[in-house]
C-alpha cells in the first residue's frame, strides 16, 4: 500500500521545521554558555592568584597574594559573576533574534514551496515560487520552477493531443456515417464506387491509428531500435526509388547528390529509410510545379548528414519553432489526405535522437524554399 500524502498527516506544532531549527539553536546557545562558566569559573581564580604573583614580583609574590584581604578576591568573584550574567543574557537575546531571522530565511521559502507544490497537485500547474536567494534554496527553488514549467508544457501539449485527436478522427467518422445514412435512406445507391468510398475511410482512420500508435512509441522510447554498421548510400538510395517516379509524375526536378566512399553509419536502416523518406515526401508534398528538390548526403566531424533541400512553400519563423511538433501543419487548410497526419516529423525527430543523431529545419522564409537534415554518427 502507498503511503498517504505528507500533507494528509496530522503535524503537533512542535514536529515543524522552524521550531527544530529554533531548539537546535537554543541547545547550541546553552552549550556555549554552560562552557563558558565551567571554563571561567576554573581558569579565572588560577590566573587572578598568578597576576597578583606577577605584580607582587619575586619569589614571595604568592606568598604575599595570598595573604592580601579576602575580600578582594571575593570581590573580584562577584563582579566577575556579574557581568558573566550580564553578558550571558545580552548574548541569549542576541542569539535568539539572530536564530529567529536565520529560521525565518530558511523555513519561509520551504513554506512556499510546499504551498505551490500543493497548488500544482491540484492541477495549477502556471504556480511558480520567487528565486530570492542564490544559496541551495535558490537553486531549489529554480529547479522546482523548471519541474512545474515541465508539469506545465506536458499537460498543454496532453490538451493538444486530445484536441487534435478528435480532430482528426471526426473528418473520416463523419464521412462514414453521411455515407451510411444515405445507404440507409436509400439516397445513396450501394455499388462499388460506395464501397470503394467507404473502405478509402476506413483506411484512412486505420492509417491514423498506426501513426498515433508509432508516435506513442517513438515518443515513449519503445520502438525496437536494430543498429548497426549501414551504408549511407544504401540507406539513400532505397528512400530514393520510393519517389522517383513521384517526381516526374508532378513535374519536379530531382537530383541526388550520394557520394561514393561515404564511412558507414550506426543506425537501424530500415528506419533511417523511413525518416529520409518521410523528408523526401514532404519535399513532394510541399513543392509546387515547376519546383526542384535535392538530396545532399555528406560527412564531417564524425557524423553523416542527408539533407533534402526543396524550392515549396518554405517556412516562417514561427513554422521553424514548431514543424517538429505533433499534428502541426505549414499549411492549415490542408486537408489529412494533402497535408499528411501532422506527426511524420515528430516520429522522425524521435526515431532520429533514438539513433543518437540529430534534426533540424531551415528556411529563408514563406515562399523561399526550404531543408530538412539529419545526422547519424559514424560508425
Amino acid at each position: 500500500m502507498s503511503e498517504p500524502p505528507a500533507q494528509g498527516l496530522p503535524r503537533k506544532w512542535w514536529a515543524g521545521l522552524g521550531w527544530k531549527l529554533f531548539v537546535t539553536f537554543a541547545l547550541v546557545i546553552a552549550v556555549g554558555v554552560v562552557t563558558l562558566w565551567v571554563v571561567i569559573g576554573l581558569a579565572a581564580p588560577r590566573f587572578f592568584d598568578l597576576q597578583m604573583g606577577g605584580m607582587m614580583g619575586g619569589p614571595n609574590g604568592a606568598m604575599m597574594a595570598a595573604a592580601m584581604n579576602e575580600a578582594l578576591a571575593v570581590a573580584f568573584r562577584d563582579a566577575l559573576t556579574e557581568a558573566l550574567l550580564v553578558g550571558t543574557v545580552a548574548a541569549a537575546i542576541t542569539a535568539i533574534a539572530a536564530s529567529v531571522f536565520v529560521t525565518g530565511r530558511i523555513v519561509g521559502p520551504l513554506r512556499r514551496l510546499a504551498a505551490a507544490s500543493r497548488r500544482i497537485a491540484d492541477g495549477h500547474y502556471a504556480e511558480r515560487v520567487p528565486v530570492s536567494s542564490g544559496d541551495e534554496l535558490g537553486d531549489l527553488a529554480h529547479s522546482f520552477n523548471t519541474m512545474a514549467g515541465a508539469l506545465e508544457g506536458t499537460e498543454r501539449r496532453r490538451r493538444e493531443l486530445i484536441g487534435d485527436v478528435a480532430h482528426e478522427l471526426r473528418t473520416p467518422i463523419a464521412t462514414l456515417e453521411g455515407y451510411l445514412e444515405g445507404l440507409l435512406d436509400g439516397v445513396v445507391e450501394p455499388g462499388p464506387p460506395t464501397w470503394a468510398r467507404l473502405h478509402d475511410e476506413a483506411g484512412r482512420l486505420r492509417r491514423l491509428v498506426d501513426d498515433l500508435q508509432e508516435l506513442s512509441r517513438a515518443e515513449a522510447r519503445q520502438i525496437p531500435l536494430a543498429i548497426r554498421p549501414s551504408d549511407p548510400a544504401h540507406i539513400a538510395t532505397s528512400a530514393v526509388d520510393r519517389f522517383s517516379g513521384s517526381f516526374e509524375e508532378k513535374g519536379l526536378e530531382f537530383r541526388a547528390n550520394v557520394p561514393s566512399g561515404l564511412p558507414r553509419v550506426n543506425a537501424d536502416p530500415d528506419r533511417a529509410v523511413q525518416v529520409l523518406s518521410n523528408l523526401l515526401s514532404n519535399a513532394l508534398r510541399y513543392t509546387p510545379a515547376p519546383g526542384c528538390v535535392e538530396l545532399q548526403v555528406g560527412a564531417s566531424d564524425g557524423m553523416v548528414e542527408f539533407s533534402v533541400r526543396d524550392s515549396g512553400v518554405g517556412l516562417s519563423a514561427e513554422d521553424l519553432s514548431q514543424v517538429f511538433e505533433r499534428f502541426y501543419r505549414v499549411d492549415r487548410s490542408r486537408s489529412r489526405a494533402l497535408g499528411g497526419s501532422g506527426i511524420g516529423l515528430t516520429i522522425a525527430k524521435a526515431l532520429v535522437e533514438g539513433m543518437r543523431g540529430q534534426i533540424r529545419a531551415e528556411s529563408a522564409g514563406a515562399g523561399l524554399g526550404s531543408t530538412f537534415a539529419f545526422t547519424l554518427p559514424v560508425a
